[in-house]
């Protein structure tokens, strides 16, 4: 829970910065320090997938998953989602500036694959890296939407801790079940996906990270069948 307790203060910290400084900060400074970071999140994605004993797996994973998630469209279902809950929020004059700015940024902070990826490296290995790198590029952008959203901002950590929070506990808890084989495997697609967050912040390539996230899950059975059969390279 270390990673995800950091995080969720990070984004209060951020928000409280925002709330009272945040004009001060010149946007490029904004830019030039989430760049810095992305190509953090690149170095974290890059040594996780290293972990790999079996780049065979990793690969079945990512097609398999990329199937699947495309055929779902998890990326399009997720947008609508928020786009969803915003209107239903606005409808009828019942949101407010508030509601809006809760809304927006939770779903911002909690819908994605470092929220997902680095609770489950938090539960499985209590490696608290990649939440720490979230952690950073959570408090920045709290900090410039707090600055333009309001207070509401700072409420979204609340979600933030019990989402990413649930998932570490569950993670935790398979840990004793799932060999450790399995964990790097997992944890070496887990890096792979961060690899695209971080071409997606630099505005590199757009990679669609979140269809690609069922390769998190498959890459469980495959790693198993790959064992069974020693299956590899």
């Amino acid at each position: 829970m270390f990673g995800t307790i950091v995080n969720t203060i990070a984004i209060v910290v951020g928000g409280l910065i925002g709330l009272l400084f945040g004009q001060a900060f010149p946007e490029k400074i904004k830019k030039t320090v989430i760049q810095g970071i992305g190509l953090a999140i690149l170095l974290i994605g890059g040594s996780m997938a290293l972990q790999t004993k079996n780049p065979l797996v990793i690969i079945s994973s990512l097609v398999l998953g990329g199937i699947i998630g495309e055929w779902v469209d998890i990326e399009l279902r997720l947008q609508n989602l928020g786009q969803w809950m915003e209107r239903r929020f606005a409808k009828k004059g019942q949101g407010t500036g508030f509601t809006k700015a809760f809304v927006t940024t939770s779903l911002i902070y909690c819908v994605g694959a470092m929220a997902i990826m680095g609770s489950l490296e938090s539960g499985l290995n209590g490696n608290h890296n990649i939440l720490f790198a979230k952690s950073m590029l959570d408090g920045i952008t709290a900090l410039i939407f707090a600055s333009s959203m309001g207070i509401g901002v700072l409420v979204s950590a609340l979600p933030v801790f019990l989402y990413q929070g649930a998932i570490t506990i569950a993670a935790g808890l398979l840990q004793g079940i799932l060999s450790a084989q399995v964990i790097a495997e997992m944890s070496a697609t887990g890096g792979l996906l961060i690899l695209g967050i971080g071409f997606n912040i630099l505005e590199l390539k757009e990679i669609k990270v979140g269809n690609l996230l069922p390769a998190i899950f498959i890459v469980v059975p495959i790693t198993l069948l790959f064992t069974k059969f020693q299956l590899g390279m």
